[in-house]
């Protein structure tokens, strides 16, 4: 598992009015170091100029732009390199890839040689140069429609190796991934050698779409890493439709064969999130165009909005755990003797289901507290205990917590009600437990019960009347408080239209008096694993890095799996970082089953030592234990 985070400073290059030729835009860079000096870094942008206003020209123009870095992240020595020179670009020079190869910086580019623009028209050149300062060469490259074309950055079995997209903008045809090989640098720019090679494009094609409706291009150039060629590229969803999500996604390829895939990311690591991604010339796009190692962390340089150049950057060693199916399913053990709790029949008030548990640690025993549903499908709480955390060693035959108000109890026959979802946190000597209070008829709202440690010890289920503390007519569920007071006040963590929220409470006593702003802290990532609906899953945990939250995802699949986000410790409302593939995701048949098929759903989270036991609802049935590092689980997110 990883995390992916974008650089504070960015965007780094940014469309410059003082230079006419990149007036408009500044984006979709390719990196390199420099062959002599490897302090030094070569970025190759696509810069766009402001619109001509002479009727009979074309109305603005692509040319390559030119910056150098001595850290990797600012760059100075912004400059023109390429440009329109034959008529085969004369419309236009974009999107760069550079390797350097013998001493040789190879620089291929999308050339544009007809407007209005067609698939015909939009093919791949090639300029080659040794400083960039001097072009040695330019030659068009493919024959046929083609676009982001890069060598790997060294020769495989002895040949050129070069990774392209064919056929990116026909409508009518698939556009594909493909390698291409040749033993000599002229076979590059020989008609007869691409037109073998396309009979051959499906044999020379990676299977890398989902679906009919997704589109690939290839990002940026090859990276060599221990355990193969990462690939870093463009994976589009819904391509001909207005909803298209533009996601960065990674390959890993066999050091030796290119053409075998030997992992692949599950989800885009990437989507459009910030103003700068979102807002611009094309909106809604992060487009990966390079990638460099720099102290063991993948730098991924993309453009952002078509309109400037940013930098993303993810733990190397992480990302390629994470290209393994294997490796994914290790993220979280789960006990072997899963499910830990099942529904019992004898019991009318638990015979339906066990789920969504809430715990607690006291006195060297781990309180599990679980929704229980009957027959009728109403909702109490049960409660077992158990020492070690996995075994459960005592459970009662009654529940501890009924229904009790008007705005909990049963108003159809046969609905869903009652008191559902518990969690509970500790605040000096009082429980504090949150449920989703629900009758059938109005919307589900969040309820507060308190009770003191030693009367819960003690087995006296003497719990405080309820009270509603979330907002009539809103729809809200998923909630907790942070176990230690902010600044004086409660923070208070909710859901409101599938975003999680944040309100600061100066008491939880008569919560209602104090207004709620519902203020966000982050939403669904349409396009990724957790697009649809995300909630709370436990309340936080106190780290040395920041506070620890867990939260539940629901995908386009309804799947509902486990992510991590970390806050920072003195302002939560500060995201750090955020989890880019689930941590836990139904596998088991008592998750894929249920009530609710594919269904992990924790609402607590023990922290024992570097141990961390996730309490979840398997399938809406059962209540399971799966344990995770604490160590593993914040190297994701630092």
């Amino acid at each position: 598992m990883f995390s992916v985070k974008r650089l504070t400073s960015n965007p780094i290059l940014k469309p410059d009015s003082n230079k006419s030729w990149e007036t408009v835009a500044a984006f979709n860079w390719s990196v390199v170091k420099d062959k002599k000096d490897k302090k030094i870094t070569h970025a190759l942008y696509r810069a766009m100029s402001s619109p001509y206003l002479v009727p009979d020209k074309f109305p603005y123009i692509s040319t390559i732009g030119y910056a150098k870095s001595v850290d990797g992240v600012n760059f100075t020595d912004k400059r023109q390199l390429i440009k329109p020179e034959y008529d085969w670009e004369r419309y236009g020079c974009e999107d760069p890839r550079v390797t350097e190869i013998d001493g040789k910086y190879y620089i291929f580019y999308t050339a544009l040689s007809v407007f209005p623009f067609r698939y015909f028209g939009i093919k791949t050149a090639c300029a080659i140069t040794r400083d960039f300062k001097t072009i040695d060469s330019k030659h068009l490259v493919t024959p046929f429609n083609s676009k982001a074309m890069a060598f790997f950055p060294a020769k495989i079995n002895g040949k050129l190796t070069a990774i392209l997209t064919a056929h990116t903008d026909n409508v009518k045809r698939i556009s594909r991934i493909a390698i291409a090989q040749f033993d000599r640098e002229e076979q590059m720019w020989d008609i007869d050698y691409w037109r073998h090679w396309h009979k051959n494009l499906r044999k020379n094609s990676l299977n890398v779409r989902r679906c009919v409706t997704d589109h690939v291009e290839v990002g940026a150039v090859p990276v060599a890493t221990k355990d193969g060629w990462l690939l870093i590229y463009s994976h589009i969803q819904n391509y001909l439709k207005e909803n298209k999500i533009f996601g960065i996604e990674a390959l890993l390829l066999d050091r030796n064969n290119p053409y075998k895939i030997i992992g692949r990311t599950k989800y885009p690591i990437m989507i459009p999130e910030e103003s700068y991604e979102k807002y611009g010339q094309v909106p809604n796009v992060a487009f990966p165009s390079g990638a460099l190692v720099r102290d063991k962390n993948l730098h991924i340089f993309y453009g952002a909005a078509d309109t400037t150049s940013c930098i993303a950057e993810v733990k190397l060693d992480s990302l390629l755990k994470s290209l393994y199916p294997s490796e994914r399913k290790r993220c979280s053990l789960r006990f072997e003797k899963n499910p830990i709790i099942k529904p019992l029949k004898k019991n009318h008030w638990e015979s339906k289901a066990v789920f969504n548990p809430a715990a607690v640690d006291l006195e060297g025993n781990i309180h599990i507290v679980y929704r229980a549903m009957s027959e009728d499908n109403t909702s109490t709480m049960g409660y077992a205990v158990s020492k070690d955390g996995l075994n459960i060693n005592q459970r009662l035959p009654e529940p501890i917590y009924t229904p009790r108000l008007d705005f909990e109890l049963k108003k159809v026959v046969g609905g869903n009600s009652g008191c559902e979802d518990p969690r509970i946190v500790k605040v000096a000597n009082q429980l504090y437990m949150f449920y989703t209070a629900y009758n059938g008829v109005g919307v589900p709202r969040v309820a507060l019960t308190t009770i003191a440690v030693k009367d819960f010890l003690k087995k006296n289920w003497s719990w405080s009347k309820p009270v509603l503390i979330t907002p009539p007519k809103v729809d809200d569920k998923d909630a907790s408080i942070f176990p230690e007071k902010i600044k004086g006040k409660y923070c208070f963590i909710h859901r409101i239209k599938h975003q999680i929220c944040l309100d600061f409470l100066s008491s939880l006593k008569s919560p209602l008096r104090e207004k709620m702003f519902g203020i966000k802290l982050f939403g669904p990532r349409y396009g990724m694993w957790d697009s649809k609906k995300i909630g709370l899953a436990g309340s936080p945990l106190k780290t040395k890095d920041g506070w620890l939250m867990f939260y539940h995802g629901i995908g386009e699949d309804n799947h509902y799996r486990l992510g991590a986000a970390l806050l920072d410790i003195k302002n939560p409302l500060i995201v750090l970082s955020r989890t880019n593939a689930p941590l836990l995701e139904p596998i088991k048949k008592y998750e894929k089953q249920g009530q609710v098929p594919n269904v992990v759903f924790p609402c607590a989270h023990i922290l024992r030592g570097d141990t961390i036991y996730h309490y979840y609802g398997g399938g809406d049935s059962v209540v399971a234990v799966a344990t995770q590092k604490l160590s593993k689980v914040l190297a994701l997110l630092t």
